[in-house]
């Protein structure tokens, strides 16, 4: 198994325990979405399986920002489509040691959705 795909499988189990997904937040209500590394014209809202990956990346231009928590039904009923629609990549569990996963939201949820 390739190195992606055992982080891709991990994710999932943690995900499958816990059915909550984090993502950084300001004081102000205001999530995280960055410039993609791989495409030029889109965005990335950055999820993480755990808390404590999430909380690695609240440094730097991120040290005013919070781990905060999403439901895995908010995410795929309420975000997703509108991720979609406004050309937002989803970032798949970065590390701070790793090029980050991007992948479309549709593709993100069928993936979602078909593991769980």
């Amino acid at each position: 198994m390739s190195n992606l795909a055992q982080q891709y499988a991990s994710y999932i189990d943690t995900i499958n325990e816990e059915e909550t997904l984090y993502a950084l937040q300001n004081s102000d209500g205001e999530w995280v979405v960055c410039d993609s590394a791989d495409f030029e014209e889109a965005d990335v809202f950055p999820l993480w399986a755990n808390k404590q990956d999430a909380q690695a990346f609240c440094i730097d231009e991120w040290q005013e920002y919070k781990v905060a928590s999403i439901q895995l039904d908010d995410l795929l009923e309420e975000w997703i489509s509108d991720f979609h629609s406004d050309g937002v990549l989803i970032g798949i569990d970065w590390q701070l040691d790793q090029d980050g996963v991007e992948m479309d939201a549709i593709e993100y949820a069928k993936l979602l959705v078909k593991a769980l």
